[in-house]
């Protein structure tokens, strides 16, 4: 199974623990973490069910190409890696 593991950041705001999850797309694997996890959703996912402005997801250390549908095909021994972008002065 694809593995998910979030950037510790997430861990601040939201329980966000690396999961192997079923899926062949990125779509399907975040919504199996999803499914778990409810209140993760909203720190990846716009209300559009987009990616954030600010979150990147990476699959086998390549960002995903598809931000909106996430479409990108997910392999059986893939690791996608969600990071949320740190700002500040």
């Amino acid at each position: 199974m694809p593995r998910v593991v979030f950037t510790p950041n997430l861990e601040r705001h939201v329980a966000a623990p690396s999961v192997d999850v079923p899926g062949r797309t990125v779509r399907e694997v975040l919504e199996a973490v999803f499914a778990s996890n409810t209140r993760l959703r909203g720190y990846v996912l716009d209300d559009q069910g987009f990616l954030r402005q600010h979150v990147v997801v990476f699959l086998n250390g390549e960002i995903v190409e598809d931000r909106r549908h996430l479409s990108d095909a997910v392999g059986e021994s893939d690791e996608l890696f969600v990071m949320q972008a740190l700002s500040g002065g």
